[in-house]
C-alpha cells in the first residue's frame, strides 16, 4: 500500500485542504476533485455535505447551478474549486480564450458564474493539473474571475490555495501572491520555476507533500471510488491502477 498514483496523491492533498468545512461544492467535469471531497467527508470528525454537480447520488439541487449560487450568497458553501486555462501571480483566471478578446485565438468554453463564486466562497481552491508557462502566466489573456480586488470592493471570499501537478500554493491575499508551500514527491523547486511564468514566494526550505498513508489509499480505492463512480465511471477504473 506504500505506491501510490499521482491522481491519489492529489486527491489527498484537496481532503486535506478541506478539513472543517460543513458543505464543500465541486463543480462539473471535475472528478478529482470530487474525490477529494469525497475523502474528505470519509476523514471528518464532524457532518460534512458534499455537492457534485451532474451527480444523483450527490446532488439535491433541482436546478443546478442556480441553486448553488443562491446557496453561495447565503453563506452555506465553505469550499468550491475553480481552474483556468490560463491562471497568473494575483491568482486571476481566464476561462474565455487566448488573444485579445472578442477576436480570441482559442476559445474556451466560458465563465459560468466563476467570478461571482469567487467573491463569495470563503475556501476557493485553484485546480489544475498541468503545470506550464502556457496555464501559469505573467498576466492572464482575459480576467474571467479576478483573484484580488481593488479597496473599498466588497468581497468577502477569493483564492485559498493552488494545487497542480508539481506542487500545492497558498495565496497571500494582503500581498497579492502566492507562497509554495510544497512540492510533490519526485519534483523539485527548480522544475516549478520553470515552468510559472510569474513570481511566487518560496522559503528557504519547501518541504515534500506528505504521503498518502495505507488507511488513506484503502479510502480512496475503496469507498471514494465506489462512490465517484457514479458520476465518473471511467476515471473511478482507473483509480489504483498506476500504483
Amino acid at each position: 500500500m506504500s505506491e501510490f498514483s499521482s491522481t491519489e496523491l492529489l486527491i489527498t492533498v484537496i481532503a486535506r485542504l478541506l478539513r472543517g468545512c460543513r458543505h464543500v461544492a465541486v463543480g462539473a467535469s471535475s472528478p478529482i476533485p470530487g474525490a477529494g471531497a469525497l475523502l474528505a467527508r470519509t476523514q471528518s470528525r464532524e457532518p460534512m455535505r458534499v455537492t457534485v454537480l451532474g451527480s444523483l447520488r450527490h446532488e439535491c439541487f433541482t436546478s443546478g447551478g442556480v441553486e448553488l449560487f443562491d446557496m453561495a450568497a447565503q453563506g452555506r458553501i465553505d469550499a468550491f474549486f475553480l481552474g483556468g486555462g490560463q491562471i497568473d501571480g494575483q491568482a486571476n483566471i481566464n476561462l474565455v480564450g487566448t488573444g485579445e478578446y472578442p477576436n480570441n485565438e482559442v476559445r474556451w468554453p466560458g465563465c459560468f458564474g466563476s467570478s461571482y463564486l469567487y467573491f463569495l466562497v470563503p475556501r476557493v481552491i485553484l485546480f489544475r493539473e498541468e503545470h506550464s508557462r502556457r496555464v501559469m502566466v505573467p498576466k492572464v489573456d482575459f480576467i474571467s474571475a479576478p483573484g484580488v480586488s481593488e479597496p473599498g470592493v466588497y468581497r468577502q471570499a477569493g483564492p485559498y490555495a493552488m494545487l497542480t501537478e508539481l506542487g500545492l500554493f497558498s495565496f497571500d491575499r494582503e500581498r497579492r501572491r502566492f507562497r509554495l508551500d510544497s512540492v510533490h514527491p519526485g519534483r523539485s523547486v527548480e522544475e516549478i520555476r520553470d515552468n510559472t511564468g510569474f513570481e511566487f514566494d518560496c522559503p528557504e526550505r519547501v518541504p515534500m507533500t506528505v504521503r498518502p498513508d495505507a488507511g488513506t489509499l484503502s479510502a480512496i480505492r475503496g469507498a471514494v471510488r465506489s462512490d465517484i463512480a457514479e458520476t465518473y465511471p471511467r476515471f473511478a477504473s482507473r483509480l489504483g491502477a498506476a500504483a
